[in-house]
């Protein structure tokens, strides 16, 4: 699908429109990962996962994702361990679902502004696209960047994979926009993606400097974009 927003959108009209945001995104975690989840009565199953997601950053936040256990899960949510096996046979499910979460997410991105009518605009509106949605889904981007070492090989592999996606849509996007020296491009694609993840990883920078998103957001924009209108029209 397609999103249709106006240049330079905010991330309240962002809000207004996004397919992906937090009151529905269990919903799609219970879609995607149907034959995982044994517990069938979807408004139950989304109660009790969106607990267990909430206490899995919570856990991670205070004991590391390596450190917490099923046990410490079960305390936290208030779920037996067979309630907690009707949703996931262990950690590594739990890693999975979240991983999917951002992965879905990103491959969803380049889609949504890809009928915009300039490579500048199409650019312009990824990069906010990601910024946005990493601020509405913090603790999902931020459990990914902070636990990655401890994913199984299998998972390394997808996360780093799902990144580099991205991240080579973007560099596409600025060789469409006129960089047409390909690692130039690969590397504002990555000093992009830097930025980005500084933002939901680093917060309390932008706190005491009382930078919000949308003023984050522009500048990375401004960044990003700098001389490629010269080289459009050149």
């Amino acid at each position: 699908m397609y999103l249709t927003l106006p240049d330079r959108f905010t991330f309240a009209q962002f809000k207004q429109i996004t397919p992906i945001e937090p009151s529905n995104l269990v919903a799609l975690i219970v879609e995607r990962h149907d034959q995982r989840i044994t517990v069938k009565r979807s408004a139950v199953a989304q109660e009790n996962l969106r607990k267990i997601f909430e206490s899995t950053f919570r856990l991670a936040n205070k004991v590391g994702f390596a450190g917490m256990t099923l046990r410490d899960l079960c305390r936290d949510t208030g779920l037996s361990m067979g309630g907690l096996y009707g949703y996931i046979g262990s950690k590594d499910d739990l890693s999975a679902m979240i991983e999917d979460v951002i992965r879905f997410t990103s491959e969803a991105i380049p889609i949504w502004f890809s009928a915009q009518s300039s490579a500048l605009k199409r650019l312009d509106s990824t990069l906010r696209g990601h910024i946005f949605i990493s601020e509405l889904l913090r603790p999902w981007f931020y459990f990914v960047f902070m636990e990655s070492r401890t994913l199984s090989a299998s998972q390394k592999t997808i996360a780093r994979s799902s990144e580099m996606s991205f991240q080579d849509e973007l560099s596409r996007l600025f060789v469409e926009a006129g960089l047409t020296d390909i690692p130039n491009a690969q590397l504002r694609a990555a000093h992009c993606m830097a930025l980005i993840q500084d933002w939901y990883v680093k917060r309390w920078k932008y706190q005491q400097q009382q930078v919000s998103v949308d003023t984050f957001a522009d500048s990375v924009c401004r960044l990003a974009l700098l001389n490629l209108d010269a080289l459009q029209d050149a």
